[in-house]
Order: C-alpha cells, then sequence, then structure tokens
C-alpha cells in the first residue's frame, strides 16, 4: 500500500471516531485561545481548563491582562507549571498586542511566531482554530502517533508537519490534528499500548508492530 493510500484509509477510521472533534481548550476568542495554548505547554489540557477560568474572570483581554500584572498572573497560573516563565511571556505578549495591534491578535502565522513565548505550534493552533486557516500543529503526541503508523519517519516535528501535509488534503488539516490527538488518548497511549486492540496500528501500523501482533 502506497503511504497516501494508507494515510486516506487512516483519515477515514479517525473520522468514522471522531467525525466532530471539539477544540480541547476552553477560549472565548483569538486572545483568550492564545493564552491557553501557552499555558498548555508541558501541562494537560484539563489543568490548563481549571486555570483560565480563575485567569480570566479577573483580565481577558490584553489590556486588562497588563493591568493584572506579572505577579498576580503567576500566582494563578501556578498549578499549570513553568509560571515564571509563562507570565512573563503573557504580560509581555499582552503589552504588544496592545502596543502594536490594538489589542488584536494578529491572523498572520508570521506575526504571532514574534510574539514571545508563542512557537510556531502555538501559532499553528491559533491560526487553525481562531482563525480557521488550515494549518497542522504538531506536538510530540502527533510526531510520535505519525511514526507509529508509518506516515513519517521525521526525527523532528518539523519533518513531521511537513509528511503530514504532504500525504493530506490541506482541507482536513485543521480537522485532523484534532482527530489525532483525541485517538491516540482513546486507542494510542505513549504507554500501555496493545497494538492488537488499536484500530489503526492493527491494521496500518509499522512492520515492526505488526510483527509483534502477529507473534502474539
Amino acid at each position: 500500500m502506497k503511504k497516501k493510500e494508507k494515510a486516506a484509509a487512516i483519515a477515514g477510521i479517525l473520522e468514522n471516531y471522531f467525525p466532530n472533534p471539539p477544540i480541547p481548550l476552553a477560549h472565548e476568542d483569538a486572545y483568550t485561545l492564545l493564552i491557553a495554548v501557552l499555558l498548555s505547554a508541558q501541562c494537560t489540557d484539563e489543568r490548563v481548563n481549571q486555570i483560565t477560568p480563575l485567569l480570566f474572570a479577573e483580565a481577558k483581554t490584553p489590556s486588562s491582562m497588563i493591568e493584572l500584572g506579572e505577579d498576580r498572573i503567576r500566582e494563578i497560573i501556578r498549578p499549570c507549571g513553568l509560571a515564571p516563565a509563562k507570565s512573563k511571556n503573557i504580560f509581555n505578549l499582552s503589552r504588544i498586542l496592545v502596543e502594536q495591534y490594538e489589542g488584536a491578535v494578529p491572523s498572520e502565522m508570521h506575526l504571532l511566531e514574534e510574539l514571545p513565548g508563542v512557537g510556531h505550534k502555538t501559532a499553528s493552533v491559533v491560526m487553525a482554530q481562531a482563525f480557521g486557516v488550515p494549518a497542522f500543529p504538531v506536538d510530540t503526541h502527533i510526531h510520535r502517533l505519525a511514526y507509529r503508523w508509518g506516515l513519517s519517519t521525521g526525527k523532528n516535528v518539523v519533518q513531521t508537519e511537513k509528511d503530514l501535509k504532504a500525504l493530506f488534503p490541506r482541507e482536513q488539516w485543521n480537522a485532523l490534528h484534532l482527530q489525532i490527538i483525541y485517538f491516540g488518548r482513546a486507542f494510542c497511549p505513549a504507554r500501555g499500548h496493545h497494538p492488537e486492540k488499536c484500530p489503526i496500528c492493527s491494521l496500518y501500523g509499522r512492520k515492526s508492530l505488526l510483527k509483534d501482533i502477529k507473534k502474539s
């Protein structure tokens, strides 16, 4: 089976299990999504969704976040981890949004990536989920699954993103990245994984996985 044929088959399975994947991070607009995604670094979505209502109850616009101040931001977001760096980035990017963009979040990838604490993955999530622009955010989980399913041999998320974009139609990217995340949580975890029970690995996993299944 050619790789594009495999990709199409996998996309069909993902669509069957998660036809309308919800956005996992609670938010109201582009700004609150940007803050939520920034907080999600090395933190679970569940924890972020517990903390952001507390933060946004006090400040949910760039100007009000500046007024809240870096110290108070840090105090609120402490349970998300990396609070000193994240609070500094939230404060500084909020100031830049007010000073350079009239308080609005820019809808261009390169401008988002210039903001403090906003890397390519975070910018991709905002482009896809806030602005509806096709993007394929790849984190370590999607990177792992793409390798496990034989869709990429990329040594890093950058190469994996390129490989996935080449395999799937552009109009599917935004849904696919969410579908892969939800599927991984439900059927294809990093630990305690049973390939023979996985709807994708049991059919389309790498040869090493399929070999282990046949032995069992």
